[in-house]
Order: C-alpha cells, then structure tokens, then sequence
C-alpha cells in the first residue's frame, strides 16, 4: 500500500547546444509510515553554473549534500531541516570553490521539495521553480531570483532590460558567497490526485506553465517528464532540461496532519548560553566563596547575588524563547504561489502542438531521416479523432505521443554521434 501513494519520474537532458549537463537532481523517498511522519519525501533539482565543469560540480554537492544532512536532521522540525541542508550545501560548495582556482565563483540553483504530513514544503535559491497542478490549475509555488523577478517585485513590472543584458541572470544562488538567503515557502496541502513539478529553466524557459500543467495532468507521470523534456528540445533545447515529477495517489501522503495522530516525537532544541554569562558566573561565584571564607560577609553576599542573577540570566537564555522554525511544520511560509493559471486542455494548446507534429513531419521528409513514422500517423489519426469530438485532453495526448515517439528514434540514431552535431537538430 506504502509504495503504491506516490508516482515520481526524474529525467534530466543536456538540451541541444550545450556539451555538458551541468543539471543534477535527487530524490529520497521514505521507506516506510514512519520515515514519513519523520521528514517525508525529498526532491532536489539544481542548476550549476561555472566554467572547467564547475557548475556540473555544484549542482552535484549542492543535492548530495541537501538529500543527506535532510535525513540526518532527526531532531529537527522539517523547515528547520531543509534551511539548515541548503545553508550547508552553500558552505560545502563555497568551501570547494575558494580551495581551487578553476571552481572559483562556481554556484548553482536549488529547489528542494519534502512532502510532509502536514503538507509540501519548498526550500529555494535561484530561478530553477516547483510547481503544483491540481485540477485545472497550475501554481507557481516559488519566486525566481532573477533580474526581472525582483524589478517586477519592486514596482516595475514593465521595465524592458536592454538588449546586452542577459534575461536570465540570477541574483542568488548557493556558492557564490559565505550565506545566502533561502526562501521558505509552505506548507501547501496535499491532496490525491496533486502532482508536483520540479525543473530547471531549461523547460520553464521554452515551455509555458499552462503547457506544463496540460502535461503532467494529461499524461502518466513517466510519460509527462519526457515529453515536457522533448518538447523544451523541439523548441531549441538552449539549456540543459531536468524535471522531477511527484504525484499523489494515495491518502498516506496526502493526509495533512487531520488523523488524530499526534505528531513524531523531536527532542527539544535549546539555544547557547552567551560566554559572558558563563564567565560572570564563574567570576562570581568563586570570588563569593572567597570572600565569605575571608570573613567579608556583606561583599561576600552582593558576589553571591551578582552569580545568582548570572545563573538565572544563563537559564533564560538556554530555555527562554523559541527557536522560530523549530516544530513549525503548522506555520506557513513565503507568499506563495506566486502565479497561478489554469492548464486545462484547449483547442487554442491543442492547436499549439498540432503545428509542432506538422512541422515535425514536414522536417523529416525534407531532410529523408528514413524514421519510421507509423506510430507517429497512429497517434496523430487519434488526436485528430478526439479532436473532432471535442475531447481536448485526448487530443492533447494524441499530440504529445506522436512527438516524443519520434523524437526516441531521433536519439536512438544520435547515441553514437558528436552531441554537438547538429545534422538533425529539429529545432528551427
């Protein structure tokens, strides 16, 4: 029953103009009740940059390290947990970027969903995004820490960058600096049904969130991460392409903390006492005894007072007041979603697709790649069919089938060539 709750699909692709994936991506499911109850389950998509293999090398610390200190966090509410992985992947990787001359600089983005009791909680830096698609809606679960997110934010939604200026610069990331800032957003309730992208730019700037949306809902989780991947690449593939794909199935996950059940057991977090104060007591305390044994009774007292005060000042500041995310899973963070739109099937997305098969095709007799095409016709004769009938979601599937089946035999017959040959780049 436990494994059959939850679909998830990982598929991460080089794109069609880079040489390297500079992409990593994680996840670590819970093996059984318990595990979930303790810190659920974990998705990580990062997006390295850095020249000499320095990005490939900071997406890669940044969800090793976050997938494993997660885990180990057992004392830890799971907001804390996530804040404290990202901030010490950021360490790691800056520590790793100082030590060596050629990984200087390098960062990476890092987008980490856990799937929780009480709900799904994001931990974010930079502008790779989480998704929820339920319904007919797709959200937009975190904020893109890019240029043109942030002039948006601060009042100026209409500010045209210039030319030279790059769209997609950053203006946050793990690495770069010795801290960093890491947006907490959620909980969002969970219900069956729910299906949660994860991705790098690399498919949220080639695909638009209704399309994603019409994707995951219309088609089988494994099925809707390869074709989101091969329709990024049908529309020039410029970046490297990840996406996670979690969906809900089964009340285990989806149960928001309404059971009764009393939430697992943490140990409490106390906070450190200050070195003056334990100096002060120490200082006091043995001078009080000093001058009560040397007959000095009244300074004796005032000492012994001085320490006692001391000692109730060192209780207050181990016991007193709260650690603002310990046991905060109930709290909600962030302001999201930050954009929502509906991702039903409609003829206008139906329409979108029908040209990309029709361009599809026509490539493909011009340029004489000898594909087979007969599963391709099969799935367009079906979408064609659900289409006259009114049934956009059909024919949506119909589209998307005949696209991605084409699109395997076009990398079939690439495995063996130069990745930068671009012979059979379909893109244009």
């Amino acid at each position: 029953m436990w494994a059959r709750c939850l679909e998830h699909a990982v598929v991460s692709d080089v794109g069609l103009r880079r040489a390297n994936n500079q992409d990593s991506c994680a996840v670590s499911l819970a093996g059984n009740q318990d595990d979930f109850q303790q810190h659920g389950h974990l998705f990580i998509v990062a997006d390295g940059m850095g020249a000499h293999a320095a990005g490939e090398l900071a997406s890669k610390i940044a969800v090793d390290a976050v997938a494993m200190a997660y885990r180990k966090r057992l004392n830890e509410s799971s907001p804390e947990a996530l804040l404290s992985s990202l901030l010490d992947a950021n360490r790691q990787i800056h520590d790793r970027g100082q030590a060596n001359p050629d990984f200087h600089g390098m960062g990476t983005t890092a987008t980490a969903l856990a799937l929780l009791p009480t709900g799904a909680m994001v931990a974010h830096v930079g502008d790779s995004r989480a998704y929820r698609i339920r319904g007919s809606s797709v959200e937009q679960l975190t904020f893109d820490h890019s240029l043109v997110w942030e002039l948006r934010a601060a009042g100026q939604p209409n500010t045209e960058l210039p030319n030279y200026v790059s769209k997609n610069i950053i203006t946050r990331s793990l690495g770069p600096n010795t801290t960093v800032q890491v947006d907490l957003e959620g909980p969002y309730p969970v219900e069956p049904g729910d299906a949660f992208l994860l991705c790098s730019d690399g498919l949220s700037g080639q695909v638009k969130d209704e399309e994603l949306g019409m994707v995951v809902r219309c088609l089988p989780v494994a099925e809707a991460a390869q074709a989101l991947v091969d329709l990024a690449n049908l529309r020039g593939g410029p970046d490297n392409i990840t996406v996670v794909i979690a969906k809900v199935l089964g009340p285990q996950v989806a149960q928001t903390g309404e059971t009764g059940e009393p939430p697992p057991h943490r140990s409490p977090t106390f906070r450190p006492i200050h070195p003056l104060t334990w100096l002060t007591i120490g200082v006091t305390g043995l001078a009080s005894v000093g001058l009560l044994a040397l007959g000095h009774s009244l300074v004796g007292l005032g000492a012994l007072l001085i320490a006692m005060a001391a000692v109730v000042v060192a209780m207050v500041q181990r016991f007193g007041g709260t650690n603002p995310l310990h046991d905060a899973e109930s709290r909600r963070f962030g302001r999201g979603p930050y954009v929502t739109c509906s991702c039903e099937p409609n003829e206008e997305l139906v329409a979108r697709l029908a040209e990309m098969t029709q361009q599809l095709r026509e490539a493909i007799v011009n340029r004489n790649l000898g594909l087979d095409r007969s599963t391709f016709e099969r799935f367009e004769t079906e979408s064609a069919s659900c289409a006259s009938a009114g049934d956009w979601s059909g024919a949506a599937c119909g589209h998307l089938r005949a696209l991605s089946a084409l699109v395997a035999q076009i990398r079939s017959s690439q495995n063996d060539d130069d990745p930068n040959d671009s012979s059979t780049d379909l893109s244009d």
